[in-house]
């Protein structure tokens, strides 16, 4: 099998990518070159590597076998690399992925714990959606992840080998709302109040549902703002332009001007914070972000 180190990085981004558009724009390459490296892989693999599906890529199970080489692969080179050079690591590098919110709440503090404990340790760290950090780790391209599910709590993909995953905590949604106008001076907010609100929530896709409208809302919702960015919509709510559903451990980093308000007539909305790995004994390094984690949590 004469496969070149290109193509195992065009594998690895594929996997975490979920698409062949984004894996090109991520490497640099046009569509049709990633495309090409894509068939010349299954060609010298004899097997089907990618399986084209509605919501974008996935691979196949020959091609997760071939992933987990390529990660070891790549892994060497590099390693290889740097002893060629005489770079010599200074630090143990951790590179860490969590969903939105998180980045607000959760790691910073962990890091502050880490640094004290283990200033060793190099934690890098990149946000994303639940699903595309699942695939960045099984692409080998972070080696933590702090995800988020919602009951009843499924495996977070259904790939195998099964990822190594462990409870950080619960928490529930509330609705941050403006301190002023209706919502002004209040804790609570029912359900049939917020059919006709205008919300803030984060674009969706196929396989990444509508963040910030709350679950089960009456109706179809009036989506007035879309954004990623945490800050952009907290900012648009404490200037009055809507509402959003955030998680109450967000609380204490709620700018001026927002309230936290809990829904009356409606289940309650659990989340579980995560945190995952690939299977197998974790490093040091990675042990001591997962403690950091806990123990933030």
């Amino acid at each position: 099998m004469d496969i070149s180190s290109a193509g195992l990085r065009v594998l690895r981004q594929i996997a975490e990518s979920g698409s062949f558009t984004a894996a090109a724009v991520r490497l640099g390459y046009t569509q049709s070159a990633v495309s090409r490296q894509a068939a010349a892989l299954e060609r010298s693999a004899g097997a089907a590597l990618f399986e084209r599906r509605p919501d974008g890529v996935r691979l196949t199970p020959a091609g997760l076998t071939l992933l987990r080489h390529a990660r070891a692969i790549l892994d060497s080179l590099a390693a290889a690399e740097r002893d060629l050079t005489g770079a010599v690591p200074r630090s143990e590098p951790v590179r860490l992925g969590a969903f939105l919110s998180a980045g607000a709440a959760l790691v910073p503090d962990a890091l502050v714990r880490l640094a004290a404990a283990e200033p060793q340790i190099t934690v890098t760290t990149s946000e994303g959606t639940t699903p595309s950090l699942i695939r960045a780790l099984r692409a080998g391209s972070i080696d933590l992840a702090v995800l988020t599910s919602r009951p009843p709590h499924r495996p977070s993909d259904g790939e195998s080998p099964r990822l190594h995953i462990e409870t950080l905590m619960d928490t529930e949604l509330a609705v941050a709302a403006p301190s002023t106008g209706d919502f002004a001076g209040r804790s609570t907010v029912h359900i049939d109040e917020l059919a006709d609100a205008a919300w803030i929530a984060t674009p969706s896709s196929r396989s990444e549902p509508l963040l910030g409208v709350w679950p089960g809302l009456p109706g179809r919702p009036r989506v007035a703002h879309s954004a990623r960015d945490w800050l952009t919509k907290l900012q648009l709510v404490a200037r009055g332009f809507g509402v959003t559903s955030v998680p109450t451990r967000l609380a204490p980093v709620l700018p001026p001007g927002v309230s936290l308000l809990h829904v009356e007539g409606a289940p309650p909305e659990a989340r579980r914070v995560l945190v995952a790995r690939l299977p197998g004994c974790p490093t040091p390094a990675v042990a001591a972000v997962t403690r950091a984690l806990a123990a933030s949590a």
